[in-house]
């Protein structure tokens, strides 16, 4: 079964139907999510941390010459949409997901959401008023994704094929997946993928800091970077970072794996917060391409930095991606 058709079966057993899924994985030049790979990988190419980062003229400094030269897609329209918010203070600061996964509460609130010694796309600065939401505590694991993989009976990401993996490398998160499989993952889990603002809050807490921990450059203490590709070895277990934590417990939101987001992408999306604060901003009504945040192992620390945007086709599928869920507040009766 494809990505599509899992997440339809998904969507079917929650009684939500996927009359909408031909909006979501339907390329810029109208293959479907099954057909982009070739272009896919493709874009990845402009990841690989080759190009010195170019002159903006917004910008203070940069921190270590990466760019992402090729990296854009058209910027789209707005779009929006508010939470469930709940009295944060009231709230467990951990909980566990449907799925067994721990997740960890990141309060309602303003945070500051962007930066102007970074990339065109992060720029302008701006306020960001957020519900509150639980995030996973850790990138989803190959062996968690093996169980939604024997219960939907799907086709598994490539590489995932061998049965020993969820074994033997259960606690490592599961890599090439598509937005596709992410989000069905999710919804399986009575999750969903967190919005781009909502993966930069839990990043980055309310005092605009660079990395998740702090201001200081990573070290391999704080996170996974700086390596070659390699086997799944290169790849850190869940939880071995514990000084690369995000203000409310998050770990691994830089380095180790770029994660999925829910938003689609827009180049200049934050010039509709220029002027006003973003209320449970959503992105982009439409777009070609999914956003990606976190940076991965084989990067450098200006991609680390918890405002660093790129993207991926939804069908797209790569050695480097992995993703995490967010949920909800449950409502109080």
């Amino acid at each position: 079964m494809n990505a599509r058709r899992t997440i339809c079966a998904v969507l079917t057993g929650t009684f939500l139907g996927c009359a909408f899924l031909p909006h979501l994985v339907l390329a810029g030049d109208g293959r479907q999510a099954g057909h982009g790979l070739v272009s896919a990988r493709s874009m990845r190419m402009a990841k690989a941390d080759q190009f010195a980062a170019p002159h903006k003229p917004h910008e203070l400094h940069v921190l270590d010459g990466e760019s992402k030269a090729g990296d854009k897609a058209k910027p789209a329209a707005n779009g929006g949409a508010a939470h469930n918010p709940g009295p944060s203070s009231h709230l467990p600061r951990e909980i566990n997901g449907k799925d067994g996964a721990p997740m960890v509460l990141v309060p309602a609130g303003e945070f500051t959401m962007g930066s102007d010694k970074g990339d065109e796309d992060e720029f302008p600065i701006h306020r960001v008023n957020l519900n509150a939401f639980y995030i996973d505590k850790f990138e989803v694991t190959n062996g968690r994704f093996a169980k939604f993989v024997d219960t939907i009976q799907s086709e598994p990401p490539w590489g995932f094929a061998d049965k020993d993996m969820p074994v033997i490398d259960a606690d490592r998160p599961v890599r090439w997946v598509s937005w596709m499989d992410a989000t069905g993952y999710c919804l399986w889990a009575g999750k969903r993928l967190p919005t781009e603002a909502e993966w930069e809050k839990a990043a980055r807490g309310t005092d605009a800091r660079i990395y998740p921990w702090g201001n200081d450059q990573p070290t391999p203490v704080h996170a996974v970077y700086g390596l070659k590709e390699g086997g799944e070895e290169t790849i850190s277990e869940i939880g071995a970072r514990d000084k690369g934590q995000s203000p409310y417990g998050a770990h691994d939101l830089a380095g180790n794996l770029y994660e999925w987001v829910m938003d689609w992408y827009g180049e200049d999306y934050y010039m509709n917060f220029a002027a006003n604060p973003a209320v449970n901003p959503r992105g982009p009504i439409e777009g070609t391409a999914k956003v990606q945040r976190g940076g991965s192992y084989i990067n450098q620390p200006y991609r680390l930095r918890s405002s660093f945007r790129t993207k991926g086709e939804p069908a797209e599928q790569d050695q480097n991606v992995g993703f995490r869920c967010a949920q909800d507040v449950p409502k109080l009766h």
